[in-house]
């Protein structure tokens, strides 16, 4: 039976992958980023059409049927290896903690800046084209707009709460995947992870941006001002979920292991 990795080869293994993701060039990484940002849209299409097919019957039993079906998108990004913001958090920071002579930041706001822009190109460009009337069923219609609706009139304090959780829980979704060898293995943690943050309604920055944009071009009623103060709120919640609660936590748990073994 083969031993789980322990936290420190988990962690070589994060700067290994992080130096491939900070290394790429730019076109690589624009072009990756792009897939990634229509490659969620997916998930967001599958979660719409089966949590609008279940609604009219079984109405308490959509929401997990549509978390069901998100999980697939998530299967996607990880399968794909794209770059989906936030979830390139805990590789990349490894490799700029494991490096003795620099932060690595403008590497770092490099990788994070057009990741975050081009996963918003792409996934705009492939909401655009559902959005053409009768391209998606009525029932998707319907849950991808109430989504939407129901994004923005959060509480910010619950908005907050629910972007460091979705934060936290994708940086988490980096970290196992490093802990785990086979293709089996990821596709079971990707989706996992993926329909635990849909059930939770747990905020992913792009992702919800996304769904925001969806449900604006499917005829929602939400001003420019609610989209921003959104995409703020969610913003700081998945960097101190992703960053501060779970990526810093498991490179304070190396670097004790590594004081506590010398």
């Amino acid at each position: 039976m083969a031993v789980a990795p322990d936290p420190s080869e988990i962690f070589e293994r994060a700067v290994q992958e992080g130096e491939r993701r900070l290394d790429q060039s730019l076109l690589e990484l624009v072009a990756t980023s792009f897939i990634a940002g229509f490659t969620v849209v997916f998930g967001m299409l599958a979660l719409g059409i089966v949590e609008g097919a279940f609604e009219p019957r079984f109405a308490e039993l959509a929401p997990i049927a549509g978390a069901l079906a998100f999980g697939v998108g998530v299967v996607f990004l990880v399968v794909g290896r794209t770059e989906l913001f936030n979830e390139n958090f805990f590789d990349p920071v490894a490799k700029a903690v494991d490096a003795d002579d620099t932060w690595m930041v403008r590497p770092l706001l490099r990788l994070w800046v057009v990741t975050f822009s081009l996963n918003l190109v792409g996934g705009v460009l492939l909401i655009y084209l559902l959005s053409v009337e009768g391209a998606l069923s009525k029932g998707a219609v319907h849950v991808l707009t109430e989504t939407a609706v129901t994004i923005v009139h959060r509480p910010a304090a619950a908005e907050f709460a629910k972007a460091v959780t979705g934060g936290a829980l994708v940086s988490l979704l980096s970290f196992m995947l490093e802990a785990v060898d086979s293709v089996a293995s990821r596709i079971a943690v990707a989706y996992i992870v993926g329909v635990l943050l849909t059930l939770g309604v747990f905020d992913h920055v792009i992702v919800t941006i996304l769904h925001v944009l969806f449900g604006v071009f499917l005829g929602a009623n939400i001003g420019l001002g609610e989209l921003a103060a959104t995409t703020a709120i969610v913003t700081a919640g998945n960097l101190a979920g992703g960053l501060g609660l779970v990526t810093l936590s498991h490179v304070a748990q190396v670097m004790g292991a590594q004081e506590s073994g010398g």
